[in-house]
């Protein structure tokens, strides 16, 4: 009996039109010292109330459990994403009920308004759905979902508490791989800002000797072919495969600075893993090396089915260094694991041009072996300062200095490709498109 009083008071709430209801009941006792002929009026509309009170405690204590909720959530979040989660709540009260509901999010999220109000007739449904968007990696905490229950009378609120704790990872972006996944398979990657490259030449790899039909190049013709048959054939070519393509993530200090919530580093780690699935979708191999002051996680380029979710789950754990980035280890990782000439893509990001001399050395004899492409980023900030029209002498000194910065980027463009090494530089948003950009139009023109 204990337990159940103190389970009501716990859970039991004054709502504001009984709250709205004293005050009233207040001032009418106030007014009464003034006004005696009010007489007994504020005793019975005090009493009145505290009856519709005690009525609405009855309707929504009489059944046990009136309602049931449940929070419906995917395995696991999309890193950078907007990923849809919903709550369902159903009435088994039998009249209709106005509920309002709180989902203890993660406080990774920092949201405090995680509130929903809806009306649900009785013994019927619904389905509130919202979306949270994550900036981090890592295991995201939910708490416990609470309903608020008002009863048609609307004068006391009933409290649910349903135990949905539960621990969802953040992982790297896979709904963008899988949007460009569905796109490539489909042949529709220019909807996705994929450039259509024109092929130089003819690959390698043969394919098939089929019919001729017109826009068909006339110098892959086979007279044999058409001799035997009767009618015109032409051979087919295809683009090469099982070429090796490396993606080598720097997560040292350089790649900590924020861009829109999320770090260059998570940016590279996305990039990286639709870039590996692009390119085993194109039949190659991907692989995977990360480094710091020491090299991190190594995956051997191959293409087997489940490949793509062992590369997933490494990027997964990876997290920001704060040393600087040994390249003369980088060098020799890439000697000892890399055997054959492959496309590697260095996920990095220089500031100016005595950072890239460091690493220039290195970046060179890389060069030597591989096809190596460094990808690094625009500080989007300090472009943005450039633009925008100076108003005081400060504000020239802010521009002079950003202009600067700017121009330094463009001259380690530059100075890469004095020693033939191919690079992007790119703004975080669109590091996705012009890296897999990149990574088809080498392939078209047969560097790889």
């Amino acid at each position: 009996m204990k337990n159940l009083i103190s389970l009501f008071y716990t859970n039991l709430f004054l709502t504001r039109r009984l709250l709205a209801g004293l005050i009233a009941c207040i001032v009418f006792f106030l007014f009464r010292f003034f006004f005696e002929w009010l007489g007994l009026l504020p005793e019975l509309f005090f009493g009145a109330l505290m009856l519709l009170a005690m009525l609405d405690a009855l309707l929504l204590y009489r059944t046990r459990n009136g309602v049931f909720a449940r929070r419906q959530a995917p395995e696991r979040l999309s890193n950078g994403d907007d990923n849809e989660l919903a709550v369902y709540i159903e009435n088994f009260y039998p009249f209709g009920i106005q509920a309002g509901i709180i989902d203890e999010i993660p406080h990774q999220f920092q949201k405090r308004d995680v509130w929903f109000k809806t009306s649900i007739t009785s013994r019927q449904h619904k389905l509130i759905s919202y979306v949270l968007k994550p900036l981090k990696r890592g295991e995201y905490d939910f708490g416990m979902i609470r309903v608020f229950v008002h009863s048609p009378l609307g004068l006391l609120s009933r409290r649910y508490n349903f135990a949905e704790q539960e621990v969802l990872p953040v992982y790297p972006s896979f709904l963008q791989m899988r949007q460009y996944e569905l796109m490539a398979i489909s042949n529709r990657l220019n909807e996705m800002g994929i450039k259509k490259i024109r092929r130089l030449g003819n690959s390698m790899e043969f394919e098939q000797i089929k019919t001729y039909v017109p826009g068909d190049d006339y110098r892959n013709i086979n007279w044999k072919a058409s001799a035997r048959q009767g009618s015109l054939m032409t051979n087919n070519y295809t683009d090469e495969k099982s070429q090796q393509v490396y993606c080598i993530i720097d997560k040292s200090r350089a790649m900590k600075m924020p861009f829109e919530g999320l770090s260059l580093l998570d940016y590279a780690i996305n990039a990286s893993l639709v870039l590996s699935n692009v390119a085993l979708l194109k039949q190659d191999k991907a692989g995977i090396i990360t480094i710091a002051e020491k090299t991190g996680a190594i995956i051997p380029a191959d293409r087997k089915p489940a490949h793509i979710n062992k590369i997933l789950e490494v990027l997964y754990k990876e997290k920001t260094r704060y040393l600087e980035t040994n390249m003369e280890m980088l060098y020799t990782t890439v000697r000892r694991v890399i055997k054959q000439r492959s496309l590697v893509v260095l996920f990095t990001n220089y500031e100016s041009l005595s950072s890239l001399n460091r690493h220039l050395p290195f970046l060179k004899r890389i060069a030597s072996h591989h096809l190596l492409l460094v990808v690094f980023f625009e500080n989007t900030e300090l472009k943005k300062l450039s633009q925008e029209p100076a108003k005081d002498v400060e504000g020239i000194y802010i521009k002079t200095i950003a202009e600067k910065f700017a121009y330094d980027k463009k001259l380690i463009v530059k100075e890469l490709a004095k020693h033939g090494i191919q690079s992007i530089l790119t703004s975080p948003q669109n590091l996705t498109i012009n890296t897999v950009n990149r990574y088809l139009e080498l392939k078209a023109r047969q560097r790889i």
